[in-house]
């Protein structure tokens, strides 16, 4: 176990160390990189802090006290999956054509490929709440037949 956890750790750490070497090198290049990265590094994570946790642990807060206990997990699933979805297309959607003129990438709508794809996600969470919903339901009972009941007390005869 612990070699394997070396194996996938000096890897990572070698990565770590190359984008700080480039993050260094683009910083000090010149004084307007250099704020440039400094926002970049410092904005990113008290944005994140102060808005983007806040707003989605209160997103699962509702969900906690709005769902029932088979719909928390796909809700929670198809909420998170929107949030990636929506923070990878926001850059195209920003600021279009803000990139290098990459043909076939750029000339798309990317709004309406978030809407269609985030659609999608929650077409499948409802599907998902529903089949969990049907297989821990009880079967309903058959109805029950008619029957009338004789008393075994005999008749008075003539």
């Amino acid at each position: 176990m612990r070699t394997s956890r070396l194996a996938f750790a000096l890897p990572g750490l070698a990565a770590l160390a190359w984008g700080m070497v480039l993050a260094i090198q683009f910083a000090l290049h010149s004084s307007r990189d250099g704020r440039s990265a400094i926002a970049f590094f410092v904005s990113g994570p008290v944005l994140h802090d102060a808005l983007v946790a806040p707003f989605v642990g209160l997103i699962g807060l509702v969900i906690s006290r709005w769902a029932g206990r088979l719909w928390r997990t796909p809700v929670r699933l198809g909420a998170a999956i929107s949030g990636v979805l929506a923070l990878l297309a926001v850059p195209a959607i920003w600021r279009t054509y803000a990139g290098q003129h990459n043909p076939g990438l750029d000339d798309r709508n990317y709004t309406a490929g978030l809407l269609i794809a985030v659609a999608v996600v929650w077409l499948l969470v409802v599907a998902w709440g529903v089949f969990r919903q049907q297989q821990t339901s009880p079967p309903k009972p058959l109805p029950a037949k008619s029957t009338v009941i004789q008393s075994e007390s005999p008749t008075p005869g003539p």
